[in-house]
């Protein structure tokens, strides 16, 4: 592997792409745009939500004989995150003699497009699932375009248009042999650099003259020695975040540390007992992970965002944004799920629910990360419920979202753990609503005990998503149906 210094390198369509002279902060949509005149790819909000900018980023597959990709939003993408990746757009798709892919041919047929802007997003989300699922069900088309607006067209024809395409099997996969051999000749170093007096280096992808750097390192080791070093770095995952800040907030962090390429981040590792998901691994692979253990938690992750917001954001990058109405937390608080917490060579474990010490603020200390979440296993006799309430079903921000993990012990509810988010400054466990339902059977607890439980809890606040009348009653009828059930049982 050579290395290039301050230039990001990638793949695409069968040739190495070198960026040099952007600044760290440039998102992938502005470059291609910008310097590479593809503008088939479309800025619609510039943060994530309509799905006109989505193009397809790959790396190389573990046997290194092919490309993995995940559909991201490439408004919110940073360009340095690329390096050693591949990089498809909607200009990708046609073929050498001419001919479309059979999902655009099939759009043109089905009248999936009207004003146009949205459908280059539509179609490489769609070209995306095909190409990773060539039978895909209904169900599994409307997800993949969960994270795709479009305001004129309708999404009949565009569904209609899917189903077409799939017919054409051994059309779907994108011929990507000769973006294989490139890949392996830039992709990043696996082990750190060291000096000659054995120290670790961290070999920047961009630094500016002023000093600032965006790194991209390989271990765990170059993460905690980087930030021991450099306490107030940026840690960038899914970029889900910091693209926002860098495009609503113009933000330029001194000093960006990007995780995705480090192993042992990505890893998850499981025992009888619980599961350990690094710090890097993506929300679609949480999902993925425990669908059949806890059904009501893949569907709240289902319902986070769309397919390319979760392909890329991280369950740890969630619980460290620590916002009020984060999705993931209340579930994770419910089942006892700790953090794994480290600080150069030494790391503690720390419960979720005692993470957190305000409105986004939480107990790491300078140059402490989040190395992993442990996951505790469901248990015989487990029932665990969550539910997540919002104005929009799909892709929307939560009034509140609520979990509960109990099991019934002679007919009476044993070990509750209830948690919320929306109603306090950070997600949190309700123990004052536990100790009402600890110990009773589900039909001798009173919604008016909840109530007051409710109250005296928390400080009542309106805001933009609901006000606190809704939210509080909305938060006590999640609990009665969570427990309905089991009186239908009893």
């Amino acid at each position: 592997m050579t290395q290039v210094s301050n230039t990001v390198r990638f793949v695409l369509d069968g040739h190495i792409v070198e960026a040099q002279g952007e600044r760290r902060t440039t998102t992938v949509l502005d470059y291609l745009r910008e310097q590479l005149q593809r503008t088939g790819t479309k800025e619609g909000c510039a943060e994530g939500d309509c799905g006109a900018c989505v193009v397809m980023v790959g790396e190389l597959n573990a046997a290194g004989n092919g490309v993995d990709y995940v559909p991201v939003n490439s408004c919110i993408q940073l360009l340095p995150t690329l390096d050693g990746k591949s990089l498809k757009t909607i200009e990708s798709l046609k073929k050498a003699d001419g001919r479309l892919h059979p999902v655009q041919d099939e759009m043109i047929k089905c009248h999936g497009s009207q004003c146009g802007f949205c459908t280059p997003g539509i179609v490489m989300s769609l070209v995306n699932l095909v190409h990773v699922l060539p039978s895909p069900s209904r169900q599994q088309i409307t997800d993949a375009l969960s994270g795709n607006l479009c305001r004129c067209t309708g999404y009949t024809p565009i569904i209609d248009a899917a189903f077409q395409a799939v017919e054409k099997k051994s059309e779907l996969k994108l011929d990507d042999h000769a973006d294989v051999a490139l890949l392996k000749d830039i992709q990043r170093a696996k082990t750190p650099t060291l000096t000659l007096d054995g120290d670790i280096l961290v070999q920047p992808v961009v630094r500016t003259k002023k000093g600032n750097e965006f790194v991209s390192p390989a271990t765990l080791a170059e993460v905690a020695d980087y930030l021991l070093k450099n306490p107030t770095t940026t840690l960038l995952a899914g970029s889900t975040e910091i693209g926002l800040q860098v495009n609503k907030k113009f933000s330029r962090p001194e000093r960006i540390m990007y995780l995705g390429n480090v192993a042992e981040l990505r890893q998850v590792t499981e025992t009888a007992q619980a599961w350990r998901m690094g710090a890097a691994v993506s929300l679609t692979q949480v999902e993925t992970l425990i669908a059949k253990a806890y059904p009501d938690f893949a569907e709240v992750l289902r319902r986070f965002g769309s397919p390319p917001i979760r392909s890329t954001a991280t369950l740890a990058g969630n619980i460290a944004n620590g916002s009020p109405i984060g999705d993931s937390m209340p579930c994770l608080m419910a089942l006892g799920a700790s953090l794994v917490l480290r600080r150069g060579a030494k790391t503690r474990k720390v419960l979720l629910e005692n993470f957190y010490t305000g409105m986004k603020k939480n107990v790491l200390e300078a140059g402490e990360f989040i190395e992993a979440v442990e996951l505790p296993k469901p248990v015989t006799g487990q029932v665990f419920r969550a539910h997540k309430v919002s104005k929009r079903f799909e892709q929307d921000i939560s009034a509140t979202c609520a979990a509960i993990s109990y099991s019934l012990q002679g007919g009476k509810l044993s070990g509750v753990k209830l948690a919320y988010n929306g109603l306090a400054p950070s997600p949190c466990r309700a123990p004052k609503l536990e100790a009402v339902l600890e110990g009773k059977t589900p039909a001798a607890v009173k919604a008016a005990d909840l109530d007051a439980a409710i109250t005296a809890s928390f400080t009542a606040r309106d805001g933009l998503r609901a006000t606190w009348a809704y939210r509080a009653l909305v938060a006590r009828n999640l609990v009665i149906d969570f427990i309905e059930e089991q009186k239908e049982v009893a």
